[in-house]
């Protein structure tokens, strides 16, 4: 009897710590999946740009972020919202790379990153976010929906399309190494194979099934050695989407290089696609 009661209580103890890490799981998952930083490394001011603060509203503080305005006020607008970690002074290349393209930009760091108020960031407070971002560019910079691309990296590539789906009016989507869903995501984690993560996660971005519904003009970007994000699920994406799309896959390329791989030719294809999609050209 003693044996047998020990291995009940070894057995018990043992569900009480799973239940207790399942627990830990589903309470920490954002910690797990975002990571902000709140010094900021540079400025467009270090590359000699035409730049200022903004500072937006939002229902728990406020939002900074940086309006880089075109020389040609009849030129295309970019929102840039970067993926899920550093904030916009890390994501400054890619800011610049639009910049060069003739348009204006607007990049902004979502709740609880660079100099934005909190608290930590979580799904609807990202997607909120950028409402107020397009906000801000419709009110206070007269942006009408058919002059603004979105272009979202990674995570905010996933924000792009909640954005997409909800101003159904804007002009274009780039989506440049996102993935299809957090639970697709999720399988691919080191905690998949000993916990039920699809079932604990609160945190879902399904772009997958919102892409169905899109009817704007999509570009999606990958790279083809993406060691974050497969490749694959740009492709998924791609293949789901309603409206117009273009999938362009680029050799050699990790989730955060892509445009050094890219080289000129990053230009000349959104050039093309600004071209082809959007109704006012710098």
């Amino acid at each position: 009897m003693p044996v047998f009661k020990l291995l009940f209580s070894v057995l018990g103890i043992s569900i009480l710590v799973y239940v207790v890490l399942c627990g830990w799981l589903w309470m920490g998952q954002r910690r797990l999946m975002f990571f902000p930083t709140a010094a900021l490394e540079a400025t467009p001011q270090s590359f000699g740009l035409a730049w200022e603060d903004i500072w937006l509203p939002v229902s728990s503080g406020h939002l900074h972020g940086w309006w880089l305005p075109a020389s040609n006020p009849t030129a295309p607008t970019f929102l840039y919202l970067h993926g899920n970690a550093g904030n916009i002074s890390t994501n400054l290349d890619r800011v610049i790379l639009l910049r060069s393209l003739g348009a204006s930009v607007l990049t902004i760091d979502y709740r609880g990153y660079g100099l934005s108020s909190g608290p930590f960031p979580s799904e609807e407070q990202f997607y909120e976010d950028a409402l107020a971002a397009y906000h801000f560019l419709q009110s206070e910079r007269g942006i009408s929906p058919q002059h603004l691309i979105v272009y979202g990296h990674s995570l905010g590539g996933a924000i792009g399309i909640e954005l997409a789906s909800r101003v159904p009016q804007i002009a274009a989507l780039v989506i440049e190494g996102s993935f299809t869903s957090m639970a697709d995501m999720a399988t691919l984690s080191q905690y998949n194979g000993w916990f039920p993560v699809k079932w604990l996660l609160t945190q879902r971005f399904n772009s997958l099934a919102k892409v169905r519904y899109l009817k704007l003009p999509t570009l999606y970007l990958h790279g083809l050695a993406d060691a974050s994000v497969p490749a694959s699920m740009s492709q998924q994406l791609y293949s789901a989407t309603a409206g117009p799309k273009e999938l362009w896959l680029i050799p050699n390329a990790d989730h955060n290089d892509l445009t050094d791989w890219a080289g000129a030719e990053f230009q000349n294809r959104l050039r093309q696609f600004l071209d082809q999609h959007v109704l006012v050209n710098p």
